[in-house]
């Protein structure tokens, strides 16, 4: 995740059934370098610049375990100071939950949510 201010766009990922296919389009298209991120048996994959891989920039990711029922779209990953109360106020304002709210390790915990004219992002609350 890059900026961690509440209301940024912190990250970008796409959950896909075969993420080794789609990696290696966006590599041929876009320039990008793949580093595997290790989910245990399988490798999802951080997206970085040419000649910046220390920077990723999105996640390119397989439908599998927590991820399997993501849909298969570029999902951003919004912000925010408490997820709990972001998801009350989402699902109050005729939002529902996708998915989650699902822990990230020390990174965080997030939730994939869907707003009132049906388009998907996620909310991420960053650990303190």
């Amino acid at each position: 995740m890059s900026e961690s201010k509440s209301g940024s766009i912190g990250w970008i990922d796409l959950t896909v059934p075969d993420a080794e296919i789609v990696r290696d389009f966006y590599a041929a298209v876009t320039g990008w370098q793949a580093s595997p991120v290790d989910m245990g048996d399988y490798s999802d994959f951080a997206m970085a610049p040419v000649g910046d891989p220390a920077q990723p920039v999105a996640g390119v990711c397989h439908a599998r375990g927590s991820n399997a029922e993501l849909p298969p779209l570029w999902i951003i990953y919004i912000n925010v100071e408490d997820l709990t109360q972001s998801l009350a106020e989402c699902e109050r304002l005729g939002g529902s939950l996708v998915a989650g709210p699902k822990e990230m390790g020390a990174w965080g915990r997030y939730a994939v949510i869907r707003d009132p004219a049906g388009a998907v992002a996620a909310l991420f609350e960053p650990a303190t």
